[in-house]
């Protein structure tokens, strides 16, 4: 791999460094689909370029982490820019500190791939506001995760529901895509009427918060949210004339689905990896609608 490390830099230095580790690696053109901006501290760096360098596989991007550092003093910009190594585009590690920090766009903006979509993605405590996050307005696709708020989680997802703009998305709704199919596939193989339904989670989960707020919004029933020792969302159960439709999953892994008049079966529900996640939502840049009336709905249940 090439990496290469610019001390008190910039982004013209930068993106000339782009070129010349592309030429070293006998890339010259490189297929690249989209910018990535990754908006992380030191801590979670490793483990969020790690994730996106996975996803890559999927969607080759040119990759910008973004750590904003202490916004005292002179500005510095340090980098750390390379290609190869399982990457199938390229990346960079940004470091900001001083007055830039208050800029960061500044800064990334040159850096954007020409004619291709950005998205930006909060590993940590996500903005309140991503669309209006200097950052954010860059892109098209703005990534934040609730669930990785250090505290507060239940109104970190809360913020992102009131200040819900097209192109946000939160990773505590990726997380559910499984159980929406599931209890989507449930009522197109029995058309039963669903009186009402009840979600089971640990305390505080972000993702059984959207997912009885998406159960409120599409069946138009009363929603129950009980608590359980986790992990993550561990029962969903759908109260019809004919019986109960229930999807329970104890370990995180495998779930025992239960209809109306049909033997139980073990159905695979397997919590998914981070890198999994994030590939699943660079996968669409258009706006999720039933995204946006789930967090509208959720907002109207507090």
């Amino acid at each position: 791999m090439t990496r290469i490390e610019l001390t008190d830099t910039n982004s013209a230095a930068i993106a000339a460094e782009f070129v010349r580790a592309r030429i070293h690696a006998g890339s010259p053109a490189m297929g690249m689909v989209m910018t990535l901006i990754i908006v992380v501290d030191e801590e979670r760096a490793a483990e969020a370029m790690s994730a996106a360098q996975q996803a890559s596989q999927e969607h080759p991007a040119r990759v910008l982490g973004v750590i904003l550092g202490d916004g005292r003093g002179h500005a510095v910009v340090n980098a750390q820019v390379g290609t190869g190594a399982g990457w199938t585009g390229e990346s960079a590690m940004i470091r900001l500190k001083g007055e830039v920090v208050r800029h960061a766009a500044s800064v990334v903006l040159p850096l954007l791939l020409p004619d291709s979509p950005v998205a930006v993605w909060w590993p940590c405590e996500p903005p309140e506001d991503p669309a209006a996050d200097p950052l954010g307005a860059l892109a098209q696709r703005r990534i934040t995760d609730a669930a990785a708020a250090s505290r507060g989680k239940s109104r970190a997802l809360l913020d992102q529901c009131r200040n819900y703009s097209r192109g946000n998305t939160d990773l505590a709704w990726t997380r559910i895509t499984p159980w929406r199919a599931l209890l989507a596939a449930a009522l197109d193989q029995q058309p039963l009427k669903v009186r009402s339904a009840s979600v089971s989670a640990e305390r505080i989960s972000p993702s059984a918060d959207l997912l009885a707020a998406w159960l409120v919004d599409r069946l138009r029933v009363k929603v129950t949210r009980h608590s359980s020792p986790g992990p993550g969302i561990t029962e969903v159960v759908m109260d019809t004339r004919g019986g109960p439709i229930r999807i329970t999953r104890t370990d995180g892994k495998l779930a025992t689905f239960s209809s109306p008049g049909r033997p139980d079966r073990p159905v695979a529900l397997k919590r998914r990896s981070l890198p999994e996640l994030l590939a699943e939502e660079l996968r669409r840049l258009d706006e999720d609608n039933i995204y946006a009336a789930a967090t509208r709905r959720l907002v109207t249940m507090q």
